[in-house]
């Protein structure tokens, strides 16, 4: 989910040259020297008991006050207004598509399955209802041996290959250990559970699933106390026993964290993300004050991967701060690459390598940056005794990427916003008028300039981020991807080269949160939302590799009707700050690649809305949200 309320501010007002670029790709050598952290603090942490994934039945259709958890009050980030022109962008693609890069890959990707996973209703309705409506879903995806766990906002669930359901849907408060997110009939509130992500890692046989948790009193308001909560799976079988670890991320110098002197007194170990190589297991967060503005600097947590999977009752992990780090800023989304099976950087004592960007009023940036950071985590085999890692940086120059623009989405039936403009039905749902009415169909989030899924495989970093990208004379949301081939000096720090980078965009149309899933071969998938003139909220794929870059736009999933959540109306926040997502995700099966994305499954009519149960358009979607998420099988080849 991203909590994120207390940084943003506008990026406007800046004089900024327009650039056109003439072709798809180029390639640049590092551009700054090596900046280090050489150490971290290492402290020791228990397991906090087992779990399991079963799965309580869904409550019934209807509205129960409050609806929704009290997070965010920001509008979200303002785009960029640098203009960043893929003259490629124009040409015709394979397909009829009209694609910024539509040269023939070595990849070659063949939809051969798919199935809706988890979406807002089941999300919703978990734990017998008591849970809070959400918005945006986020998606963790893992395969292996047969099974796809998928875990959202805030609900979890494990099917076949075929997409059969073998668990309950989950919610992660339940999964966790904690309290409900609400308790519907005493009005206690839990824990808030937020930015699910999962991987299955082949060489242990296990599977890591973990969040970030935020305490709260019974009556929801925020104690600033938070943790980094990760269940590791006893075996194989995801459908089995789990081992929970939690991590105190306050750094206040309570709990064992290392004092950073947050303002307000706590710290928010935001936008969890994992990694892992051959000895490690990775979470990095964005580190904000929790009760201020401001922000600290993107934070490591490294723990020894065969203590995880064993079970241990004690295991280390050692916390590394980037702040302050890039050139005086601080690391921002600094990205953990996750290993395509088996494939490891083994040099300097053990490799993990990790991808940010700078753009970000966080990294000190102004919204646009033509720089990427690639870093390096070395001898972290030293994580099976005793931790003695080296973290370091080399900046490389790249394509100029920007904070993109709002996605608009094709017109059609959005009933929650025709119910608010009826004072009637509005009442329903609010229980009072929408007096900020008339409301409208919303664009969508688009992201920011932060990085996006990395892969490490075939010797290389994969990686993406959401860019402003013009496509045909048209400002909209794209992406910018990059393949890097990085290594490490024998003394230990990382050095890198780009190999390729690029756009990728679709005239009339928007393309926005990739996730990038490669095989060992180097042949893979890059996933996103389209969303646009033509295309209802859609999930799409393209291929890419390190010689040609990216292909033609796909549909995997074809969206039904236009994303109609609360989050796009003024009723719920003025101004409203429609959220779509704050990633995706891709994961690799040999030569299978699976993709999840965000895309609207359902539609219906204001008639149909009213119908009893109210909201539920026969038992389709809730009354404050409709989103869905689709889960795509390709071989590639």
């Amino acid at each position: 989910m991203g909590v994120r309320w207390s940084f943003k501010k506008s990026f406007g007002g800046t004089a900024v040259a327009v650039l056109a670029l003439a072709g798809g790709a180029f390639a640049v050598g590092p551009q700054s020297a090596v900046a280090s952290d050489s150490g971290g603090t290492t402290r020791q942490i228990s397991s906090s008991g087992t779990t399991s994934i079963g799965g309580v039945p869904g409550g019934p259709d209807g509205l129960a006050f409050p609806e929704i958890r009290g997070t965010e009050s920001d509008a979200g980030t303002v785009p960029s207004d640098v203009t960043i022109t893929n003259r490629a962008a124009s040409r015709p693609g394979r397909s009829g598509s009209s694609v910024a890069s539509a040269g023939t890959t070595k990849s070659n990707a063949e939809l051969t399955g798919g199935f809706d996973g988890l979406d807002h209703r089941q999300q919703r309705l978990a734990n017998g209802g008591n849970q809070f409506s959400l918005e945006p879903p986020d998606q963790g995806l893992c395969v292996g041996n047969g099974r796809v766990l998928e875990t959202v906002n805030d609900v979890l669930r494990v099917y076949d290959t075929s997409g059969n359901p073998l668990t309950g849907v989950i919610d992660l408060n339940t999964f966790y250990g904690y309290a409900a997110a609400i308790n519907r009939t005493t009005g206690a509130q839990g824990p808030f559970v937020t930015d699910p992500s999962c991987i299955f890692d082949a060489a242990t046989q296990r599977w890591f699933v973990t969040v970030l948790t935020l305490d709260v009193d019974a009556d929801g308001a925020f104690t600033g106390t938070n943790h980094l909560d990760t269940a590791v799976s006893m075996s194989s079988d995801p459908t089995g026993s789990w081992t929970l670890y939690r991590v105190a991320v306050q750094d206040n110098g309570t709990a064992g964290t290392p004092d950073h002197h947050c303002a307000g007194g706590f710290c928010l170990g935001d936008y969890p993300h994992i990694g892992a190589d051959a000895s490690g297991f990775y979470i990095t967060t964005n580190e904000y004050p929790f009760f201020a503005d401001g922000f600290h600097g993107a934070q490591i947590y490294a723990f020894s991967k065969q203590a995880l999977a064993s079970g241990a009752s004690t295991v280390a992990v050692t916390q590394l701060d980037t702040a302050g780090l890039d050139a005086g800023h601080p690391g921002f989304t600094v990205w953990p690459a996750v290993s395509s099976p088996d494939q490891f950087a083994t040099s300097a004592g053990g490799t993990e390598y990790f991808l940010s960007s700078n753009a970000a009023e966080e990294a000190d940036g102004s919204g646009s940056s033509n720089q990427l950071l690639v870093w390096g985590l070395t001898n972290t085999a030293s994580l099976a005794s005793t931790p003695s890692l080296r973290l370091s940086h080399v900046t490389l120059a790249v394509n100029p990427y920007a904070v993109p623009p709002r996605s608009a989405q094709k017109a059609g039936p959005v009933p929650l916003a025709e119910c608010l403009n009826v004072p009637k039905c509005a009442r329903l749902v609010l229980g009072a008028p929408d007096h900020l009415a008339p409301e409208v169909e919303s664009p969508l989030d688009s992201n920011d300039t932060r990085m996006q899924q990395v892969t490490w495989a075939n010797g290389k970093l994969w990686g993406a981020l959401d860019t402003a990208l013009t496509v045909d004379g048209h400002n909209q949301a794209g992406v910018a991807w990059f393949v890097v081939t990085p290594g490490v000096t024998a003394a230990g720090t990382v050095t890198a080269k780009l190999t390729l980078n690029g756009y990728l965009g679709l005239a009339g149309n928007n393309v926005t949160y990739p996730a990038i899933g490669v095989t060992s071969s180097g042949r893979g998938v890059m996933a996103f939302t389209v969303v646009g003139a033509d295309h209802y909220p859609s999930a799409g794929y393209t291929t890419i590799d390190a010689i040609a870059g990216t292909a033609a736009v796909h549909i995997a999933r074809e969206g039904v009707g236009p994303q109609d959540g609360f989050s796009g109306y003024k009723a719920f926040g003025n101004p409203p700050r429609p959220r779509w997502g704050d990633y995706g995700a891709a994961a690799v099966d040999g030569t299978t690649v699976w993709t999840a994305s965000e895309y609207i499954a359902q539609s219906c009519t204001l008639a149909q809305y009213q119908a009893a149960p109210f909201g539920s358009c026969g038992g389709t979607r809730t009354a404050l949200a409709n989103w869905g998420t689709r889960i795509s099988q390709l071989s590639v080849r």
